[in-house]
């Protein structure tokens, strides 16, 4: 019997028994104090002397019971208190010696135990992980594989921060069964791509894909090559987005730096797939259930299904997204829809039927997709994929946001195979992004700024004509603080503003630093600017050319132009397309 049927004989929700521990900040399997706990596969450690093992063991005749938070030799941890096991439903709560009245532990939600996220195929690694990445960790570690970053990322994802990883699936023919698909001498493009954002407070996702057939210009890549030594691949321009991998002997690396000059978000990690992670990654789950709204046969993807729901896994789920011809347009937007469709589905499938809370289920997981990934050097073990797993697994999957870059044909093609940017539309959905605006409706744990913050903006206004303020440009592109100072003083009245050059130090936010007796002409500035009270600095002025004190304005890399709002959009406009990961759509 395993440890999903013992749990229900005795009346135990399976996903009680993944029990957080804060002594340690992970997910642990607890089973009830009469079960014994089987094995789990993958390497042994040999316990320290003098610990016998009690895995399974039965109690000597004539000796009594242990009781719950008892020390047994063979099950504590060495250097971790272990909690005692849990009680079951409805049995009166027995304190254990010496600690009665103790408050008990709120119990953990079980949304919060699962830990679901995604983003792309290869997200699925991460989930795994994220609830049994301290089982056999030397095995999964050896099944990764990491490529260097090239100084192209953050650093690595932050906790505290807004979360952004690069998933990229290849045409790449690698594995048993893969040769007739993909480009037959391709080194593995950017067949697949998708940018995943998870919101700073973790409410929310957005999952954007970019279409590989985009026409984009690839900058130049410094690249770390086999033997140390660094290489800087030419850019492109005016390519195709999948050629910014695998093409001129191009890394991960280098789409990740076409991803940031295309739409301004530098990406944290990366995450690499290729043709298997779809098939095995989809039978480790059981397989996943699609919708077809016509019936589909098609020659190149070998998909041939009759329209309805289906459930799909291994060379059926890979041919599942291969498809294009036969859905929408035939073109790879449509493939993209499909591609979305069966991503959304796979976390439904995750959520619905208590994966996470399978240790057997959990285990096939996180082999069949550490076998499939590869990863950044930010990226490179099973504890840093744990950590970014518990990040992102405090997501809704509700508010998880599928969407596309907004594109057009491309004008310049009388046969139309590539597109373009929708510069009226793609602009607004990188900068919400940039931004961590929310594309689902979701109550968001944002702080709002405090009282004293606001109250900066009320109260009287000089007239422009009063204001002096000297510009600054800290970490805008260049010419931005002069461009600043024409608007304000042509267009604006501001006349007694002045260009100072550069900041000893770039910003990501744009300040505004006042004196206290300057406050109305600081308040009238933000009014014309955009800014809000948290840009606002209460501090001391600075003298300007003229001997005078003159506020100081710092440009940011948050300015796009004079004359645009400091203050972002708080919502995502109707007119984008999108899906969200917890509603079944049919493909047309």
């Amino acid at each position: 019997m395993d440890a999903q049927s013992r749990g229900r004989a005795e009346n135990i929700d399976p996903a009680d028994q993944w029990v957080f521990n804060p002594d340690t900040g992970e997910y642990e399997l607890r089973l009830a104090p009469s079960a014994p706990q089987s094995p789990v596969p993958g390497p042994r450690r040999s316990r320290s002397s003098g610990a016998g093992t009690a895995r399974g063991r039965k109690a000597a005749p004539g000796r009594a019971p242990e009781r719950p938070g008892r020390e047994t030799p063979g099950r504590e941890t060495p250097g971790r208190e272990v909690p005692p096991p849990r009680r079951r439903r409805g049995a009166p709560e027995e304190p254990p010696p010496g600690r009665r009245g103790r408050r008990p532990v709120k119990k953990k939600s079980k949304a919060k135990k699962a830990l679901l996220w995604t983003g792309g195929t290869m997200a699925f690694v991460v989930l795994a992980t994220a609830a049994a990445g301290y089982l056999y960790l030397d095995h999964l570690n050896d099944n990764i594989d990491s490529v260097s970053d090239d100084g192209a990322s953050t650093g690595g994802f932050r906790k505290d921060e807004a979360i952004n990883i690069l998933v990229i699936g290849t045409d790449k023919r690698t594995g048993a069964g893969n040769g007739s698909y993909g480009d037959k001498n391709s080194a593995g493009h950017a067949d697949t791509t998708i940018l995943l954002h998870v919101a700073k407070d973790r409410t929310n996702a957005t999952a954007l894909s970019i279409p590989r057939d985009l026409i984009v210009d690839i900058p130049d890549c410094p690249t770390r090559q086999e033997d140390g030594t660094e290489k800087i691949i030419p850019g492109s321009t005016g390519v195709r987005f999948n050629e910014s991998l695998g093409q001129s002997g191009r890394t991960p690396s280098c789409t990740m730096r076409t991803v940031t000059e295309l739409t301004g978000i530098k990406p944290d990690n990366f995450m690499v797939a290729d043709f298997n992670a779809v098939k095995t990654l989809s039978s480790a789950v059981g397989g996943v259930e699609v919708c077809l709204a016509k019936d589909i046969d098609d020659e190149k993807s070998h998909l041939k299904l009759p329209a309805g729901t289906h459930t799909i896994e291994g060379e059926q789920a890979l041919a599942f997204v291969r498809t294009r011809y036969s859905v929408g347009s035939g073109g790879d937007l449509s493939r993209i829809g499909l591609q979305q469709q069966f991503l959304s589905a796979l976390m439904r499938k995750l959520k619905s039927n208590d994966t996470l809370t399978s240790p057997s289920k959990m285990i096939k997981l996180a082999e069949a997709a550490t076998e499939a990934l590869t990863v950044d050097s930010q990226l490179d073990s099973i504890n840093k994929l744990k950590d970014l797993g518990l990040e992102l697994g405090k997501l809704n999957v509700k508010n998880l946001t599928f969407t596309t870059v907004p594109v057009k044909d491309n004008p310049a093609e009388t046969v139309k195979a590539t597109v373009v940017l929708d510069e009226t539309k793609a602009p607004e959905v990188f900068d919400l992004i940039r931004n961590d605006v929310s594309f689902t409706e979701v109550k968001r744990q944002k702080k709002k700024e405090k009282a004293a913050v606001a109250a900066r903006l009320k109260g009287e206004k000089a007239p422009a004509s009063e204001v002096r303020v000297q510009v600054l440009n800290g970490g805008a592109p260049g010419g931005s603080a002069q461009q600043m100072l024409n608007w304000l003083q042509v267009e604006q009245g501001v006349t007694k503003s002045e260009n100072a050059g550069n900041a000893p130090e770039d910003l990501k936010k744009t300040t505004l630093e006042y004196a206290p007796d300057q406050a109305d002409q600081a308040r009238r500035l933000a009014d014309l600017l955009g800014l809000s009270g948290a840009a606002m600095k209460p501090g001391e002025s600075v003298t300007n050319s003229q001997g005078l004190p003159a506020m100081t304005l710092t440009l940011g890399a948050d300015f796009k132009g004079a004359g645009t709002s400091f203050t972002p959009p708080d919502k995502a406009p109707d007119d984008i397309e999108k899906s969200t990961a917890d509603k079944v759509e049919c493909a047309k």
